[in-house]
């Protein structure tokens, strides 16, 4: 792995902890839901105005540069550190006291692909950005429509569509249906074309024996 991913895979991890602990996790026990959304040049809550802008944490009367802790940062922004507890099982995997960095030219890189992914989305619903696996997604009669900043299996950003009911044709090139890396993805319109893509091919294909 180069440098250049190794900053990028850094960042996300960096990204996502804060979006489930420092984000999420407050807004979750103070108003029940876990809903985040993306916000201009990054993301932030359904609920409150706490979001992550480039490299820094930004809330009403207040603006942090994104480093050190998780606990640092919720500290300084006046919330309880914490994921959502009891909500789900998977999550990002950073502790409140880790500490990590963030790369500013892979944060605006992740906050281009969300926007991106946000525009294009719009066409199937309202986006959420979910603490889980830190993805945007839409659900749509049983599908899946979502953009990932990569993960341990794919460490790569990239979009995909998932079925409920997987399916099988050339289309289908992942075990929850169909990806398409954001390489291949420049702009929101090719990103759309890929989801419209995935959902003419779950409507034609079959679905997949038990």
């Amino acid at each position: 792995m180069d440098g250049t991913a190794e900053r990028w895979t850094a960042t996300r991890r960096a990204l996502h902890a804060v979006a489930e602990s420092v984000i999420a996790g407050p807004q979750y026990r103070s108003a029940g839901t876990v809903r985040l959304r993306v916000t201009p040049g990054g993301f932030g809550g359904a609920v409150a105005d706490l979001r992550v802008e480039g490299a820094d944490l930004v809330w009403a009367d207040g603006r942090v540069p994104l480093s050190g802790t998780c606990r640092q940062l919720a500290d300084a922004a006046g919330v309880q550190v914490g994921p959502p507890e009891g909500v789900y099982a998977d999550g990002a995997g950073v502790g409140p006291d880790e500490a990590f960095v963030v790369d500013p030219a892979a944060a605006a890189d992740l906050a281009d692909w969300f926007a991106r992914g946000d525009a294009a989305l719009r066409r199937f619903g309202d986006p959420v950005l979910w603490p889980e696996h830190f993805d945007l997604g839409v659900t749509v009669d049983r599908i899946n429509y979502g953009i990932s900043p990569g993960d341990a299996a794919h460490p790569a950003p990239y979009a995909y569509v998932g079925p409920w009911e997987p399916r099988t044709g050339p289309f289908w090139n992942a075990r929850f249906g169909a990806l398409r890396a954001a390489s291949e993805l420049p702009d929101a319109e090719a990103l759309a074309a890929f989801l419209a893509a995935g959902r003419a091919a779950a409507e034609q294909d079959p679905v997949a024996a038990g």
